[in-house]
């Protein structure tokens, strides 16, 4: 029998969901959940039904796994451990330094109603946190650094376009090149959040917005851009159509350490991604920690869970003799 799965929320992950259900035959899409008006919303599976958020409840034993596609910022805190409530659930809360509390709020709610959530699921957090895991496992005398970018935050993008007065809003995450070559050669032990990365978003206001106030919250906001050197540059709705519309992004993960009985010997492990797509390849991740999710939920499992805490054979539809056979 197929997963049934619910999309809540339908921008550029929701639809990234949606295309991620289609490739996996293992699984069928059942509903979407909006905000909006659902009769003005077009999507591209038609058997799927368009539903409106408030209709949730309704759909509490016809739907196995709800994925929540809204942003970090204001929608996953509260609609996560809501929907918890409900379904099995998983989200892709990117909130770094926020994570424990969205965890244990989740793991409330999960806990008690006898479901599963998985959270931060993505590339990052998500795939680059396994391998910063895996390797400070395999070498523990060593040092790490996680370099994001060149491309497009949708979870930054969506906060800037959370402050009063802005109409539209892309933020690109830039390596700094010479941290990135720093740390392939195990010489940056300790480079500092402002020395690896810079911030530029590319803003378009509101009308009669005051543009200072506007770059002053921006580069203020804890979490997402404080700790930065960040560039705003206020632009017209045309240009951000035009020169700013793909949604690309990647990085890179890097371990360096030491073997040896005088720490002779050098390793040093690297994992890098390059995307044309951010929001799909999350969606892509989303949909195959959904069929973790599941498979959990038929155990008996219960609470939230993150990447660390899930097998990898969970994720493919494979089965383990299968996947011993090859790609073991």
């Amino acid at each position: 029998m197929k997963t049934r799965i619910g999309i809540f929320g339908y921008g550029n992950l929701g639809r990234g969901v949606e295309c991620a259900v289609r490739q996996n035959d293992d699984m069928e899409l059942v509903a979407v959940f909006t905000r909006r008006d659902p009769a003005a919303l077009s999507i591209s599976t038609e058997t799927a039904s368009v539903c409106h958020a408030k209709d949730l409840e309704h759909w509490k034993d016809k739907i196995d796994v709800m994925i929540l596609c809204g942003g970090s910022a204001t929608d996953l805190p509260v609609q996560t451990p809501e929907c918890a409530k409900l379904f099995h659930v998983v989200d892709s809360f990117d909130t770094h330094a926020r994570i424990p509390g969205h965890f244990a709020d989740v793991d409330a709610a999960a806990s008690e109603s006898g479901h599963i959530g998985i959270i931060s699921v993505g590339w990052d957090p998500g795939l680059f946190s396994l391998n910063r895991l895996y390797a400070n496992a395999i070498l523990p005398d060593g040092h790490d650094n996680t370099f994001w970018g060149k491309g497009v935050s949708q979870g930054h993008s969506d906060a800037i376009r959370r402050i009063k007065g802005v109409k539209d809003a892309k933020q690109y995450t830039i390596p700094v090149e010479e941290a990135l070559d720093a740390a392939r050669t195990g010489n940056a032990p300790s480079l500092t959040t402002r020395q690896k990365h810079t911030r530029e978003c590319f803003v378009v206001l509101e009308e009669g917005a005051d543009a200072a106030w506007v770059e002053q919250e921006i580069k203020s906001m804890p979490n997402y851009f404080a700790d930065y050197d960040t560039t705003v540059h206020f632009i017209s709705e045309e240009e951000l159509r035009t020169a700013h519309s793909g949604l690309p992004h990647g990085g890179f993960v890097l371990r360096s350490g030491v073997t040896g009985q005088s720490r002779e010997h050098h390793h040093t492990i690297e994992y890098s991604l390059k995307l044309d797509s951010n929001p799909e390849f999350t969606a892509s991740v989303l949909v195959a920690y959904a069929r973790a999710a599941h498979r959990l939920a038929k155990e008996g499992q219960r609470g939230c869970k993150t990447v660390f805490d899930i097998a990898p054979s969970y994720l493919s539809p494979v089965s383990g003799e299968g996947l011993r056979a090859s790609l073991l």
